[in-house]
C-alpha cells in the first residue's frame, strides 16, 4: 500500500532529524574532554603522574623541560605529539628545528609514561595526551596551580622541520609584537601571551639565548647582568660555553610562583623576550598585577594553558594512537 505524501514527508523529516542528532553526537564526541579515559584507560592520570613525580625528584629542572614540551608541540601544527618523532627516511622532524635543536628536553621520560601507560591500556592513549597531563603535572608538583587536563588527543603520523623552523616559535630575542602576534596567530590573547611566559619560573636557559640581553640590553640591572656573564663569555668559545645554563627565576627557580614578575619589575629578565613584557608597553600592567596577586596569575595560566591544549588537536578518525612516541606505527 502506497504512503500518504503527508506521512512521507513526515518520516523523512524524522530521518533528517535523526540523521542531524547522529552527526551532532559524532561531532561532539571529537571534542576533548576532561572523562575521555575515564572507562578505556581510568588510571591514566595516576600513572602519568607517578613517572613526572620521580623525574622531578632526581632533577627538578626536567618539570620545566616537560612543560615546555607542551608548548613547542601546541605551537607547530597544534598539540599532535610530533615533537617527540625522531627523523626518519621520509621526514625530518622538529627535534633539531632551530627552536628545538640542544634545547627541547624530556624525552626520555615521556618514552617511561608511555611504557607505563601501555602496560596498563594497550593502545589506548595518545603520546600527545602523555604530553599534555605531564605538563600539568610538573607545574603542579613545582608548587603551581592544578587543572583538569581536557584529553582525546590523537598522534600524529609525521613530523616537520621546516613549519619547527618557521618562526611559530617565538625566539628568547623576540620583541612585544612578535611576541603578540605568534601567540594571536595561534588563537591566544595578549592576557594568555603574558600568563603563560609565567611558566620561566621554573627552568634554566642556555647561554646562547641570553648573551645579547646580558651584555648589549640597557633595560637591565647592572649587577645582575654581571653575575650572569660570569658563566657565559661575550663571545661564543664553542657549544660547551653556549650550553652553560642559568636560570630563568634567581629567586625561586624550582618552585612555581610569580616572582618571575617582581624580576621582571626589577630588570632582571633573563631573556630578552621577557624582559619586554615589562618595558613601557602594553602588557606593563599585566606584569604588576601577577607580581602583586599570585591568585590571579594561577587563574589566568591555567585558561592559558588548557586554550593551548586546543591547538588544532586532532580527534576522532584523525590521526593515530602511537605505540611508541618516537616513531609512527
Amino acid at each position: 500500500m502506497a504512503l500518504s505524501p503527508r506521512f512521507s514527508s513526515s518520516a523523512a523529516m524524522n530521518v533528517m532529524l535523526a540523521l542531524f542528532f547522529l552527526l551532532l553526537t559524532g561531532s561532539s564526541s571529537a571534542q576533548l574532554s576532561e572523562n575521555f579515559y575515564s572507562k578505556k584507560c581510568p588510571k591514566v592520570f595516576n600513572a602519568v603522574k607517578s613517572v613526572v613525580h620521580s623525574a622531578i625528584a632526581k632533577e627538578p629542572r626536567i618539570g620545566a623541560s616537560l612543560l615546555r614540551l607542551h608548548f613547542h608541540d601546541c605551537f607547530v601544527n597544534g598539540c599532535d605529539g610530533s615533537i617527540l618523532l625522531d627523523d626518519t627516511s621520509s621526514f625530518r622532524g622538529e627535534k633539531t628545528a632551530p627552536p628545538n635543536n640542544n634545547s627541547v628536553r624530556g624525552f626520555e621520560v615521556i618514552d617511561a609514561i608511555k611504557s607505563k601507560v601501555e602496560e596498563a591500556c594497550p593502545g589506548v592513549v595518545s603520546c600527545a595526551d602523555i604530553v599534555a597531563i605531564a605538563a600539568r603535572d610538573s607545574t603542579a608538583i613545582l608548587g603551581g596551580p592544578y587543572w583538569n587536563v581536557k584529553v582525546g588527543r590523537r598522534d600524529s603520523k609525521t613530523a616537520s622541520f621546516s613549519d619547527a623552523s618557521s618562526g611559530v616559535i617565538p625566539p628568547p630575542f623576540s620583541t612585544l609584537s612578535n611576541l603578540i602576534s605568534r601567540f594571536q596567530a595561534q588563537g591566544l590573547s595578549i592576557k594568555d601571551m603574558v600568563a603563560l611566559s609565567g611558566a620561566h619560573t621554573i627552568g634554566k636557559a642556555r647561554c646562547s639565548s641570553y648573551r645579547d640581553r646580558i651584555y648589549n640590553d640597557t633595560n637591565i640591572d647592572k649587577l645582575f647582568a654581571k653575575s650572569r656573564q660570569r658563566n657565559c663569555p661575550r663571545k661564543s668559545s664553542g657549544t660547551v660555553k653556549d650550553n652553560n645554563v642559568a636560570v630563568l627565576d634567581f629567586k625561586t627557580p624550582t618552585h612555581f610562583d610569580n616572582l618571575y614578575y617582581k624580576n621582571l619589575i626589577n630588570k632582571k629578565g633573563l631573556l630578552h623576550s621577557d624582559q619586554e613584557l615589562f618595558n613601557g608597553g602594553s602588557t606593563d600592567s599585566l606584569v604588576t598585577t601577577y607580581s602583586n596577586n599570585e591568585k590571579a596569575f594561577n587563574s589566568d595560566f591555567v585558561t592559558a594553558m588548557i586554550k593551548m591544549g586546543n591547538i588544532k588537536p586532532l580527534t576522532g578518525s584523525n590521526g593515530q594512537i602511537r605505540k611508541h612516541c618516537r616513531r609512527a606505527n
